[in-house]
């Protein structure tokens, strides 16, 4: 997005009750990726590339397509459109209806290539009597090579026009040639400075002879042959690819796919097969769509697209978060297992990404870019500029530790994952208080700091799972860690994360909060108990059930298993949770984020409801079912009971799942999604709760249907 795209947003919005000026939603329309290009075709067709964050190219800032008639031009973002995926795949169908004609295109992204087919028919159902031969498409695409929108120039061939500003180059190309090509200048400044927005693409100006060539936009008039015309655009790395080898690809990409079957059978190829035995299961084959398009080639993910790159009202998503990404890979790890979806290879990638980033003291930095790992723009460096770790977030590391204990037992073949285990271990022991709770730091949500339940709850898996796993782990394998001394560790690693697991796991009791019948969101750095409710609290269940797998398989006895008095509170917890967090209105239902959340709240009085919080819930309530159906306690069928009944908010056809099979971060009460669609997190989450339940579970479900 380009600040000139900001500013037009921001003039066609500012007062909207649920949009928010200055950015690029994608909460309606559907991605084409999963090899590291992202594009959003939007629901009334218009192209954008969200993939920077993942390959390091802008590519398509600014899109439309319509259907021509000698001068005369229908834009097809201005007609009724009806769209979908194409089966499993991420190939989009987007069909417009016009006056003239039906228009049914294609779109799939392949690599760095994208390819949009489209199809006209007069037929009779109701179009005017035109000639097909008389039509064409006519492209309105603005390129920003290397992000920018100035010093760009363009070159022209017969079958491609190249558009370049230093490293990356943009082409565009049709496989019906161009009829008319012609170039056009970025708003103008009067343009910006006028209170109303600028209509794109402009009439040519004869007078402005230097927009034909100096700018990022193209507007071409593409020929139709026997109803059919296909436009391609390809981003490359100039030093890494040819201008020939360029043109050769787009020119076998349209000979190779000139048919949807074609299109269909490429486009399946970029994200995971499903096997058949859960292919019915329409989240799975979503949940599985959703976090390929969001991965770079590395293994690492952004947290969503980047609606506001800007920071107008957020810190921006597109980049990697080790708390999000790391629970997205525990999640998937479990579900994998479970479901057999032959995930090997992610797994792997993760675990090698973890192990590269891994900071000299133990720790995992606040973000960093998918592509390479790179530190990325953030608020949470504190250990990077040795300050307090009042600016750290503690739960990173956590998580991390709890996704590498359990890869490595899993079987993950990783250099140097000991290594960072151990430098983990004594990172997280240095953040670790006297009393068994973690330091003051930042929270989960980022807009806090305090000692908080859901850090307690990550160390303690962390822990727990070290325990579990890590065994043969070495002191000395802190090798390179220059920060960390290997004599300050304990030879047994395993029985010292034990200890420490319980320690955390004693240390709990100082959050209790019996008046409410919960866990205290956190103590403030000044050491009052802010007891409001919060989702992240849920995390509780799951990390108990890994501190519970400690004593093996005596859930009565045996050190380190969770006694009936926390069993009694958990419950509790979870119960007060969910019923203080749930919201509904008359379009959605779902639990909120925590009590008195008021971000991006625009003109609603109440706190909004996340997808992320909903589907937490239904995890947690599934993490505790298991603790209980393994001492046979009665209360574990109204447990799983809770927990479907949450997943099915962010199923498909619950109101907090869109009809595309996204889940955005947040719903006004309205029904509007707002802010990251889709958001990677809740859609690995509801993944592992539908596998825990249908493999864990399973003999609860016919007594729910029953009482239904």
């Amino acid at each position: 997005m380009q600040l000139r795209d900001a500013l037009d947003d921001y003039k066609r919005n500012t007062g909207h009750a649920t949009r928010f000026p200055g950015e690029r939603r994608t909460v309606t329309g559907r991605f084409s990726g999963g090899e590291g290009r992202l594009v959003h075709v939007d629901a009334d067709g218009e192209l954008r590339d969200f993939g920077y964050p993942l390959t390091g190219q802008t590519g398509l800032v600014r899109s439309r397509i319509g259907l021509a008639i000698g001068d005369e031009v229908i834009w097809l973002d201005e007609t009724p459109t009806e769209q979908r995926y194409v089966g499993d795949t991420t190939l989009i169908e987007t069909v417009h209806e016009t006056d003239w004609a039906t228009v049914t295109r294609h779109d799939v992204t392949l690599g760095g290539a994208h390819l949009t087919r489209a199809k006209v028919d007069v037929g009779d159902d109701g179009h005017a009597n035109v000639d097909p031969a008389d039509l064409s498409l006519v492209v309105y695409a603005r390129f920003a090579p290397d992000g920018r929108d100035d010093r760009v120039g363009q070159l022209r061939y017969d079958d491609a026009i190249e558009v370049y500003h230093a490293d990356e180059t943009d082409f565009l190309a049709s496989d019906t040639g161009f009829a008319d090509l012609r170039g056009q200048l970025p708003a103008t400044f009067p343009e910006l400075l006028d209170d109303a927005p600028t209509d794109l693409p402009r009439d040519r100006d004869g007078d402005r002879y230097e927009e034909e060539r100096l700018s990022g936009e193209v507007i071409a008039d593409v020929p139709f042959e026997d109803g059919v015309a296909t436009v391609g655009t390809l981003l490359i790395d100039r030093e890494e690819t040819t201008r020939e080898a360029a043109r050769d690809r787009l020119a076998e990409l349209f000979a190779e796919l000139d048919d949807r079957d074609a299109l269909a059978a490429a486009a399946s190829e970029t994200t995971p097969s499903v096997p058949e035995s859960v292919r019915a299961r329409e989240s799975v084959v979503a949940d599985l769509r959703v976090l390929s398009l969001l991965s770079a080639e590395s293994g690492l993910r952004i947290a969503g697209p980047d609606f506001d790159p800007f920071y107008a009202t957020s810190g921006g998503y597109g980049y990697t978060w080790f708390r999000d990404d790391a629970e997205i890979s525990t999640f998937l790890l479990g579900a994998d297992d479970r479901l057999g979806l032959g995930l090997d290879d992610w797994h792997v990638r993760s675990a090698e990404m973890y192990v590269a980033t891994q900071r000299p003291d133990g720790s995992w930095p606040h973000r960093v870019w998918p592509r390479s790992g790179a530190l990325a723009p953030g608020w949470a460096n504190a250990r990077i500029e040795d300050g307090p770790d009042v600016d750290y977030q503690a739960d990173q590391t956590g998580s991390v530790i709890a996704y590498l204990a359990q890869a490595r037992a899993a079987g993950a073949d990783v250099e140097g994952l000991d290594e960072t285990l151990v430098a983990a271990l004594a990172g997280l022991d240095e953040t670790l208080e006297a009393d068994g709770r973690p330091v003051v730091c930042q929270n989960a949500w980022e807009d806090s700091a305090g000692r908080f339940a859901h850090t307690a709850a990550t160390f303690l898996e962390a822990y727990s799972e070290l325990a579990l796993h890590g065994d043969a782990l070495d002191a000395d394998a802190i090798g390179s860690r220059g920060d960390l001394d290997p004599a300050a560790l304990p030879d047994d690693l395993a029985a010292h994360a034990r200890d420490q697991a319980a320690r955390v796991y004693d240390a709990l009791d100082d959050l209790w909060v019996p008046e409410r019948g919960c866990y205290a969101l956190r103590e403030t750095p000044d050491g009052a108990i802010d007891d409001r409710l919060d989702s992240s609290t849920l995390s509780l269940a799951s990390a108990h059930r890994s501190f519970d797998a400690l004593g093996g398989d005596e859930p009565e006895g045996g050190d380190g298993v969770v006694d009936a008095e926390r069993l009694d509170r958990l419950v509790s917890h979870v119960e007060t949770v969910v019923d203080g967090l749930a919201h509904e209105s008359d379009e959605i239902e779902g639990l909120v984020r925590y009590e008195g959340d008021g971000w991006r709240r625009a003109g609603q009085r109440s706190e909004k409801v996340w997808t992320v919080s909903t589907a937490w819930g239904a995890n947690a309530c599934a993490e505790l079912a298991v603790l209980l159906a393994d001492r046979d306690d009665p209360r574990a069928a109204e447990m799983t009971e809770r927990a479907r009944e949450l997943l099915a908010h962010v199923s498909p056809g619950g109101t907090l799942c869109e009809p595309t099979s996204y889940l955005p971060e947040q719903f006004f009460d309205d029904g509007t999604p707002d802010s990251a669609t889709p958001l990677g997190w809740p859609h690995a989450i509801r993944l592992a709760t539908v596998a825990l339940l249908d493999d864990e579970l399973p003999q609860f479900a016919d007594r729910i249907a029953a009482d239904d």
